[in-house]
């Protein structure tokens, strides 16, 4: 099939030296913009007209620019999954059978590219967008659940803020899957953060004064257009991406891969190895930066990136869909902090509908949840080893972090918890030890195959894990009590907190459950569940009481029958999926239009 917009790019390419593939992606991000400008026009209340718009835009980018049929197969298969699994399946395990079978359509993407595709330059991995469009379905069936659950109470604030309490149309949700700006590269975002756009109900808490005017007539002569200006925010956020752009073309001609696998790397010295894997570590980023900075801005165009109004410094607030915060990251002295900067959208989804989810309700997240997010962010990810090697280490890299601010940082503070003077001396080393330790452990990140990627780590003499491995025996080996001891006697007495810890301990009958609050708080705050990489600190004990937990669950919901509850609710789904498909059913749906009401879920 002859495709025009593909031949005259394919042309473009060649007479202008850029590779087809970067071509393709750049057309779709820049072009976003100005079909931006005219999206956040069209009448706020003309909803259906901005979905078709949406969509077509998509339609667009896929078929037009990136002449991928099966890569938009690939995405509308799974859309339509989950469309129709959380419209008909009514079962308090709805959330986790659509996980599971979008997980598992991204699975099998993933070893296709790996191990049935060969390397397409001019063809985009359609991976990408299935991977953000997972973070989109996963959530919306979590957000659905919350919405129609019999028990609203037990939600927190985040899911009660986000839940769906009725059942978008066909159109409005394809809209949601398919939004043109952050299509290929994201930032992800919940349904009811993108309903709250759609309708211009996010911009409620903003002043008239605030809202522009509108530059043609209508009926309503005071009517003002709700999605605030923003042009000269937008710009800067391009400049940067544009810089970010241009250093990733420089970069790669002073730090290359390739390099680290020949002879004259070996030749250099300990010190020069170990700082180039950090300069490359930092030319890898650099994509990242540029596209994530770009998606992010054509959002805030748009006004999906609107997150509030500010009464006293008379601010908006445009970071709602953000996804990195290149300054905090670069700057971060220790594992969380980096992390915690870094693809963040990725890390709320991991966070609350992972992390969070997994663990049984009124309890608190243990090695269950730990366990499921770093394998479901590794497995998202993708099957390629280097990404198992990196989440690991990341893991060690977790606990030696908890180690090191739990017995370090304390003895550079007050008792009040002001910094000492030779503080900024700890914040120094943190800082370096914290850039050269990510450029060692991104590189299986990138390099993927496991040979390769050890022997990377061999150039340098796996001096991380070896340091891993000296850190762990001092504060896990057979004199870690005596180091301990040392190390906390170092430590500024807190009055404070031992006044609180009085008052604990004489609560009398209350004295258990305060203990165990600030116990669970205290893990919150230190575990960091970023990116799904966990802490490598759990006892046998924890792993096997978590094991008899789930095992214990199992077999209490088959004593209820719980085998045959779901046969009845998954042959209820079918027949009214079948009743809705006849064409003279008053059930029937049209394609625009369908928002039923909550449906009560059976108990189970």
């Amino acid at each position: 099939m002859i495709n025009p917009i593909a031949s005259q790019i394919a042309a473009l390419s060649d007479h202008s030296g850029i590779d087809e593939l970067t071509l393709k992606l750049a057309i779709c991000l820049f072009a976003s913009f100005p079909l931006n400008a005219l999206l956040k026009r069209l009448p706020d209340n003309n909803i259906t007209l901005k979905c078709w718009y949406i969509i077509g835009i998509s339609a667009l980018y896929l078929f037009g620019v990136l002449n991928i049929f099966d890569g938009f197969f690939t995405l509308f298969l799974s859309t339509c999954l989950t469309y129709g699994i959380t419209r008909f399946y009514k079962s308090r395990f709805m959330p986790y059978v659509n996980f599971a079978i979008v997980m598992f359509l991204l699975a099998l993407n993933h070893m296709r590219a790996q191990f049935f595709t060969e390397f397409d330059p001019a063809k985009i991995d359609i991976t990408g967008a299935q991977m953000v469009l997972v973070m989109k379905l996963t959530s919306f069936a979590w957000s659905y659940h919350d919405g129609t659950s019999r028990d609203q109470a037990a939600l927190s604030d985040y899911q009660k803020a986000h839940a769906i309490r009725s059942h978008p149309s066909f159109l409005h949700f394809m809209a949601y899957a398919f939004f043109y700006p952050s299509l290929l590269t994201g930032p992800s975002f919940d349904y009811a953060d993108f309903q709250s756009w759609l309708n211009c109900e996010v911009f409620r808490d903003l002043p008239d004064a605030e809202k522009p005017k509108r530059r043609w007539t209508t009926k309503q002569k005071n009517l003002r257009r709700q999605i605030p200006k923003c042009g000269t925010f937008v710009f800067w956020r391009v400049i940067q991406g544009l810089f970010w752009i241009s250093l990733s073309f420089v970069a790669p001609n002073y730090f290359s891969l390739d390099y680290v696998f020949t002879p004259e790397f070996l030749e250099k010295g300990f010190f020069y190895r170990i700082h180039y894997l950090y300069a490359l570590g930092f030319t890898f980023r650099l994509k990242y930066y540029a596209a994530w900075t770009i998606s992010e801005a054509s959002c805030i165009l748009c006004g999906l990136g609107y997150n509030g109004y500010d009464s006293k410094t008379h601010q908006i607030k445009w970071d709602r869909v953000r996804n990195i915060d290149i300054w905090r990251f670069e700057m971060a002295s220790n594992t969380f902090e980096g992390l915690e900067a870094w693809n963040m959208n990725t890390n709320k989804w991991l966070k609350y509908y992972v992390y969070l989810r997994v663990a049984k309700p009124g309890s608190k997240p243990g090695f269950r949840s730990t366990l499921f997010t770093f394998l479901t962010s590794a497995f998202w990810h993708g099957t390629r080893p280097g990404y198992y090697l990196s989440f690991a280490t990341g893991a060690l890299y977790q606990t030696c972090g908890k180690f090191f601010r739990r017995n370090l940082r304390p003895m550079f503070l007050n008792a009040d918890g002001s910094a000492r003077p030779a503080k900024i001396l700890y914040d120094i080393i943190c800082f370096y030890t914290m850039k050269v330790a990510f450029g060692y452990l991104v590189q299986p990140f990138v390099i993927l195959d496991f040979g390769k990627s050890l022997y990377c780590w061999r150039t340098v003499y796996f001096y991380i894990h070896v340091g891993i491995a000296l850190t762990f025996f001092v504060f896990r080996g057979p004199f870690s009590g005596k180091v301990l001891k040392f190390l906390k006697s170092r430590h500024p007495e807190n009055p404070t907190a031992k006044r609180e810890k009085v008052s604990v301990e004489a609560a009398g009958p209350l004295a258990d459950i305060l203990k165990e609050k600030e116990q669970f708080e205290e893990e919150e705050i230190m575990r960091g569940m970023q990116l799904g990489i966990p802490e490598a600190d759990f006892s046998l004990e924890e792993v096997r009481n978590e094991v008899n937990l789930f095992l214990m669950s199992y077999d209490q919901w088959r004593a209820e029958k719980g085998l045959e509850i779901e046969e009845e609710n998954l042959q209820r789904a079918f027949q009214n999926f079948r009743e809705e498909l006849r064409s003279d059913s008053p059930r029937r749906a049209s394609f625009s239009s369908y928002s039923p009401k909550p449906v009560r879920k059976r108990k189970i």
